[in-house]
């Protein structure tokens, strides 16, 4: 029977066993910190892109299969992903727009090639009831995987089919485009040495212009009602300010392992062991077609290089699927046209932000999903 004068459930063996909660909850935090930690130096080593975040994504993954699900709290997450926007802002440059500008009909052709062949192979995905819904839509959208990963959720897809999908191909593709530029020139794209990148100083009143820019635009998106308005905002916002010269965005590498950590954490732990059977019964299937977009994308590439006269491996990477940030570290070490590769990658980006729900919507509306 419950103690007098409290509900059934409010007594103290309910206080004890929520107590036994919280701590085993504060618990799981170090050994999450330590085993992503870990997980992130092997993939550093193995040469794998995309570590900072890949490393918390799958030690979260494998906490929640075992059972110990931690929930990221909403401010910390929020602010993290305001820092995503501003990273992806940094690369919207005068001499970026310029790019575009100058050879638009290029640009549209190309991105349209390129978008228009990921969200076929999405269709057929979704067709073959491979991923349910729009989430094979989402989740074959080209390049930008942390953004789409977190504004699907907001339009009802499965974000954690979507990040499946997202960063298979982000690794698939990334590690195909180092091959080829290491091939093609001797040269592997391994950028500045990573401890070098987290032992330099940063600049602290850009830290501090950065950091303003973050909370406001995070305060902003949030109140704006937008999907993931939390990270749109700050891209919109950060993207204007930097072109006009008015902000200098410095993002520190401690600074970016953590938002990097906080995101991995927060899309890891809505696995369960359900959506992780069916993300191992689909994998056959998804890397057919991102196989499939790889060579669709290196035709595309061919026909830059035969009718635009682009030099092959310059016309490769901007048409890759990749991440914008991982064709930055492979271009910026091999003899490409540096410009013209990160212009298109950058332009694609914008394109799918702004119309990835719109075509996502338009799609499922006309196959009935």
């Amino acid at each position: 029977m419950a103690s007098a004068g409290k509900p059934e459930g409010e007594g103290p063996e309910a206080e004890a066993s929520s107590g036994t909660r919280i701590g085993s909850v504060l618990r799981l935090w170090p050994a999450l910190i330590a085993a992503s930690a870990a997980v992130v130096v092997l993939l550093s080593l193995a040469g794998l892109p995309a570590g900072l975040l890949l490393g918390p994504m799958l030690t979260a993954i494998a906490f929640s299969f075992f059972g110990k699900r931690i929930a990221v709290p909403i401010v910390p997450f929020s602010l993290a992903q305001g820092i995503v926007g501003l990273l992806i802002a940094r690369t919207m440059t005068w001499p970026v727009l310029q790019e575009i500008g100058a050879d638009w009909s290029i640009f549209v052709m190309s991105v349209l090639a390129v978008v228009f062949a990921a969200v076929a192979l999405g269709w057929l995905l979704a067709r073959f009831q491979v991923l349910p819904g729009t989430t094979a839509i989402w989740g074959a959208f080209p390049g930008a995987a942390t953004v789409m990963t977190l504004m699907s959720g907001s339009f009802g897809a499965d974000m954690r089919l979507v990040a499946f999908m997202q960063y298979t191909r982000v690794v698939i593709v990334t590690i195909v485009a180092a091959t080829i530029a290491r091939l093609w020139t001797g040269t592997g794209g391994d950028g500045a040495p990573e401890p070098i990148l987290w032992l330099v100083t940063p600049d602290w009143w850009a830290l501090g212009q950065t950091l303003a820019l973050v909370i406001i635009g995070v305060v902003a998106g949030r109140r704006s009602g937008l999907p993931a308005g939390a990270m749109i905002v700050p891209v919109v916002l950060g993207s204007a300010l930097n072109v006009a010269g008015l902000v200098d965005i410095e993002l520190p590498q401690p600074l970016l392992a953590v938002s990097y950590a906080l995101v991995g954490w927060a899309i890891g732990s809505r696995f369960d062991r359900d959506v992780i059977r069916h993300a191992s019964r689909a994998l056959p299937r998804v890397l057919a077609s991102i196989l499939a977009l790889v060579a669709t994308c290196a035709v595309f590439a061919w026909l830059l290089v035969r009718f635009v006269g682009i030099d092959p491996l310059s016309a490769y990477l901007a048409t890759s699927p990749g991440g914008a940030d991982a064709v930055a570290i492979i271009s910026a070490s091999t003899d490409v046209n540096v410009a013209f590769v990160m212009s298109m990658q950058i332009a694609r980006f914008f394109f799918v932000m702004a119309l990835g729900p719109m075509l996502a919507r338009f799609v499922a509306r006309r196959s009935h999903f």
